[in-house]
């Protein structure tokens, strides 16, 4: 058994190789990378990303980023490959290889067969001096001088070098095209990521829940204009214009400083210029601003009208804040 103490030492010695290694890999990029990134961009074609073994793992994550960030990709695996799925590279694709030592005998055939086709082949390989490598258009090194394994065997470092390629290949290209967050929503209207890149404030709002005080109203009035909404705050609103808002805390530090609570107003309370968000507004950004200005709730409008509160609480129970 090991000591737990052993074990942290094993762990951080895996996180110090893995770290080296991911160092000394962007201090080997150089035009062939650049080479990639403009001729996937320009191509009409997908991108075919191909492995074996732990390449084709990192492969297939690659392949769910280039898609997530507009880059159309399939996933291939090279053993399938040379037992009929070529017929899945069509003239205008680009595939982009991954091996560590390049020399296996399914790379091997893959891309003397793909070569055969005519088709651009874009390899990442830790053996310059590689079949794969040498036969590729253009080569992206992958240098290892360590596998995190203490036999150095585990493919550790290798596929972790590997998928940050493709992740900087990804972004690189996301760049390169000027995908912008708008974008990023088609690809991913579902789960907590699609709301947030597309729930707005107007979604989370209630027109029968628009707690709100006059300026004159008296300390017994906002108190049970907070509690009957729940919201912890209400609006101070004088003919349809938004002046100020009433929170818990407001109301607590009022009654506190106050000789005589009876006569509290709003006007005597209230923060004149609260925190507001557009009804249009991305939940998210809603949820930012609170996390910045360390509060709870925010005043809603549209066009400068009140248009109700949004709450941390809300925001909550759907899954986006972090």
């Amino acid at each position: 058994m090991k000591s737990s103490i052993e074990i942290k030492k094993i762990a951080q010695s895996v996180i110090d190789i893995e770290t080296k290694v991911l160092t000394s890999l962007g201090e080997s990029l150089n035009d062939e990378f650049v080479k990639a990134v403009e001729i996937i961009a320009q191509s009409k074609g997908r991108l075919i990303v191909a492995g074996i073994g732990k390449s084709a793992n990192i492969s297939k994550k690659i392949v769910a980023t280039f898609n997530s960030t507009g880059q159309p990709a399939v996933f291939l695996h090279a053993s399938d490959a040379i037992h009929g799925d070529l017929g899945n590279i069509q003239n205008d694709d680009i595939v982009l290889c991954l091996s560590k030592s390049g020399n296996t005998l399914e790379i091997k055939e893959l891309v003397s067969n793909v070569k055969k086709m005519g088709n651009i082949i874009i390899s990442i390989s830790s053996n310059s001096q590689s079949y794969l490598s040498e036969n590729s258009n253009i080569r992206i090194d992958c240098p290892i001088f360590k596998e995190a394994c203490p036999y150095d065997l585990a493919p550790t470092s290798s596929t972790t070098a590997q998928l940050v390629l493709g992740d900087a290949l990804a972004i690189c290209l996301l760049e390169f095209r000027g995908f912008t967050k708008d974008d990023f929503a088609k690809y991913h209207p579902g789960g907590i990521l699609g709301k947030k890149l597309t729930l707005q404030v107007s979604n989370l709002i209630s027109t029968s829940c628009l707690p709100s005080v006059n300026s004159s109203s008296k300390i017994k009035k906002i108190i049970m204009e907070i509690s009957k909404h729940r919201m912890g705050a209400t609006a101070v609103v004088d003919n349809h214009i938004l002046v100020g808002i009433v929170t818990d805390g407001d109301l607590r530090r009022g009654i506190e400083d106050a000789n005589d609570i009876r006569n509290l107003t709003a006007t005597m309370i209230m923060n004149s210029t609260p925190a507001l968000i557009s009804k249009e507004a991305l939940v998210y950004d809603a949820f930012l601003k609170m996390k910045e200005l360390n509060i709870t709730q925010l005043i809603v409008v549209e066009q400068n009208k009140y248009c109700g509160i949004i709450h941390l609480h809300d925001i909550i129970k759907e899954g986006i804040a972090e």
